[in-house]
């Protein structure tokens, strides 16, 4: 008669832990020593890898309060908020009615961000995702603790052919693995390729990522009554992110929030 193997015992399950600990803990000293770790922005001298050093940390400018309490954007002071029953809010939010819930963002865009946010976005560093999506998860926590599934803003094919990467599902990915949510990196799908928006008006940007964005096939059936966390690299005047909400409530989402770097 066949039977089961026993399962270890706590002794030995104990043992077992403290052994890949300690070689988790040689191979880190190893890599310091061939690979000394180096600032993740200036490539300074550093403690511990993956981290900034004191210089490029203090150049990061992170959202705090106050800030418009539907779309995250940050006053420069309290006054310049407009207070209704929904908050402080914006002078864009009060005129319209974004289809996201709630959107959030870690940093200001200014130049220490750059450093990170650069580099990632067009130079290959595909190793600043984990360390931006940190940043992202400390100003996104109430955002992540409601999320039921994670969507990337998607890239079309043809830009994805020239990077090689897409940097918005990469955060995703790293912020399914930080808040243990699924992320679902083909949700959305992107249409038709459109310009850069850089030099664009607000009301330009929206006509021009306006019906861009449809819920994938194979999304569809994972997405009706979920609650959505919409990430994307930059948020600028919220279009992208907008035309993006509006497809996932179409195609059934109880609700989207958006995070973005």
């Amino acid at each position: 008669m066949a039977t089961r193997p026993s399962a270890p015992g706590p002794d030995l399950g104990a043992g077992l832990q403290r052994l890949t600990s300690g070689a988790r803990q040689i191979s880190a000293r190893l890599l310091d020593a061939l690979l000394p770790p180096r600032c993740l922005a200036c490539e300074a001298e550093v403690a511990e890898q993956g981290t900034l050093c004191a210089s490029c940390f203090s150049a990061l400018s992170p959202v705090t309060a106050p800030f418009c309490e539907r779309c995250g954007v940050p006053f420069v002071y309290a006054g310049q908020a407009r207070v209704g029953p929904g908050g402080m809010l914006c002078g864009t939010c009060e005129a319209g009615d974004p289809a996201f819930r709630t959107a959030r963002a870690a940093l200001r865009y200014g130049d220490g961000a750059k450093r990170l946010i650069l580099p990632f976005k067009y130079g290959d560093r595909t190793d600043l995702a984990r360390p931006l999506a940190r940043q992202m998860a400390r100003a996104g926590a109430s955002l992540l603790a409601r999320a039921e599934i994670i969507v990337p803003v998607p890239a079309h094919w043809r830009r994805l052919v020239g990077r090689r990467y897409d940097q918005a599902a990469l955060l995703a990915r790293a912020l399914g693995r930080i808040a243990g949510r699924p992320v679902m990196p083909d949700m959305l799908c992107r249409n038709r390729p459109t310009p850069p928006l850089g030099d664009k008006r607000a009301f330009e940007r929206a006509l021009t990522v306006a019906g861009a964005f449809t819920v994938s096939r194979r999304g569809a059936a994972r997405l009706a009554g979920r609650q959505v966390l919409l990430v994307d690299d930059v948020m600028t005047s919220g279009s992208t992110v907008n035309a993006c909400a509006r497809a996932l409530l179409a195609g059934g989402a109880s609700a989207v929030d958006v995070l973005a770097v």
